[in-house]
């Protein structure tokens, strides 16, 4: 059996971006990972509950809930799966070796002589004040900043931290503990001579979409904690530094901050729409509705062979430009092969797909739907007798084909796909929606919408608000009884991300 190793991998603070490359590598590398409450789990692998690889262990309760596991359930896990001969990734929330336990896991594989490997993360501590917009050291304010942890039991913190001497010692203080013991800590800073008026913030799950932020002072910070009823996961920041978050603080002020945005693409199609969501500050849930199945391509293997015989390739979508050059190349053949026959592409993102391969669409329509191409075509007057090989989706709308033979074209329609609803990971979405906890869903095709009816239900679907990329996709999403508010100006994903920014900041 080959030998198994350990890797304590930091998540980061909460925020997926913040991994390490190296962090990244391990966990798509991992057979098992071992994960915890503060570890986001959009870092996991997105198909390993449905496929069962890698193996999947939930081992973290936050403070204040029974633990169902302890330190040294998990040290023996960490242990076993690595004697299996498996690369265990213990994924930890912010660095392994900064208030995370993480050494004590290391030293049980050393007993146990297990291989084990380290690989730092951005801790809460550092990365949720500069989220807050809040440096934990500047120049002419901090020196220094003094991480602090304690315990839940205010008794308990006398014995562990001496407060006199940090209130005396001119460092920021960044506190990870539990709100419940921030009075008797904030009581001995003053104690120890800290001012009552040094400013302080306290940053609730610091760094996700969900972040918020408080600014009081450290004699008032208790009371508006407990006002605004936060609860952990907290970080409190004692020091003037604080006051530089009225210059400085970026995260919150993004246009999409706070908003709760459900992507309904296909799990390989998906990034591109939630990655540039997150960016503008959304917190994404990414429930694929349908999932690309391809065809029988036996008719597309043939296809090719008479290539020569076509006039024109009418492409409608970047699957099927995907897989029409699978089989283009797996036949051999390479782009000379398309030398004189003309191509066109129903949309940008599509015609895109093309020139990744170096084509370069000879029609492309101002309005990304078929009747566009179909006008844009019919402008050439080209058409009468050519042929046309269209490839496509099973299942599309007839009016490219009935367009292109009324423009006197032969077309010889090739569907080599079809989107498949996918109910994965619907009974969440399903309550999330029935609870009014989605802000927006967006919807980027007519079969994204049935796909959505069929994971959630009928009722269920129309929950909250949608985004639709075009009109095609409004018609569909409207027919099923929901409420499009927002349209893409252009049936693009930026033009769908551009419509959703300009309706938010409007408002």
């Amino acid at each position: 059996m080959a030998e198994g190793k350990v890797f304590l991998v930091g998540a980061g603070p909460g925020d997926p971006g913040l991994i390490t490359v190296r962090g990244r590598e391990l966990i798509d590398s991992a057979d098992a990972i071992v994960y915890d409450a503060l570890a986001n789990p959009a870092l996991l692998p997105p198909d390993a509950v449905t496929a069962g690889f890698p193996e999947l262990y939930y081992v973290g309760k936050r403070g204040g809930a029974k633990r169902s596991v302890t330190q040294e359930d998990i040290n023996q896990l960490i242990i076993r799966l690595a004697r299996e001969g498996k690369r265990v990734v213990r994924l930890k929330g912010g660095d392994p070796f900064v208030f995370g336990r993480g050494s004590e896991e290391a030293i049980a594989c050393g007993e146990a002589s297990v291989p084990c490997e380290v690989v730092p993360g951005i801790t809460a501590g550092i990365a949720a004040p500069a989220y807050a917009g809040i440096p934990v050291t500047h120049r002419g304010m901090a020196a220094s900043v003094t991480l602090v942890t304690g315990s839940d039991d205010p008794a308990k913190l006398a014995n562990t931290t001496n407060w006199a001497a940090l209130a005396k010692s001119g460092s920021t203080l960044v506190l990870y503990m539990g709100v419940k013991a921030l009075p008797a800590t904030t009581a001995a800073l003053i104690e120890g001579g800290l001012p009552e008026e040094t400013p302080a913030a306290a940053i609730q799950w610091g760094t996700h979409s969900r972040q918020r932020t408080l600014v009081a002072t450290l004699g008032t910070i208790c009371e508006a904690i407990e006002r605004e009823r936060l609860k952990a996961p907290v970080v409190t920041v004692v020091g003037w530094p604080v006051l530089l978050r009225d210059e400085i603080a970026w995260f919150e002020k993004r246009p999409l901050f706070g908003k709760r945005i459900v992507v309904t693409r296909a799990t390989d199609q998906a990034p591109a729409l939630s990655g540039r969501l997150r960016e503008l500050g959304a917190e994404v849930m990414e429930v694929p509705a349908v999932r690309i199945a391809r065809l029988d391509l036996d008719p597309l293997r043939s296809a090719l062979e008479m290539l020569a015989e076509y006039d024109w390739i009418v492409f409608t979508s970047r699957n099927g430009v995907s897989l029409f050059w699978e089989q283009l190349l797996s036949s051999g053949r390479d782009a000379r092969s398309l030398a004189g026959i003309r191509i066109a592409a129903v949309g940008a993102a599509t015609a895109g797909a093309l020139l990744e391969h170096g084509i370069a669409v000879d029609v492309i329509p101002e309005k990304f739907v078929a009747e566009g191409l179909i006008e844009a075509l019919g402008y050439r007057g080209d058409m009468t007798g050519a042929r046309v090989l269209h490839v496509g989706a099973e299942g599309a709308r007839d009016v490219l084909r009935a367009g292109l033979e009324e423009l006197g074209a032969a077309v010889t329609l090739l569907p080599v796909y079809r989107s498949v609803p996918q109910p994965e990971g619907a009974e969440n979405l399903r309550a999330a929606l029935e609870h009014g906890e989605v802000d927006l869903v967006t919807l980027t095709s007519a079969s994204a919408v049935a796909g959505l009816v069929d994971a959630v239900g009928a009722d269920a679907a129309t929950g909250a608000p949608t985004a639709s990329i075009g009109p095609i996709t409004s018609d569909a999403a409207r027919a099923a009884g929901m409420d499009v508010t927002i349209e893409a100006g252009e049936s693009t994903i930026d033009g769908l991300v551009d419509a959703i920014v300009e309706t938010y900041a409007g408002g």
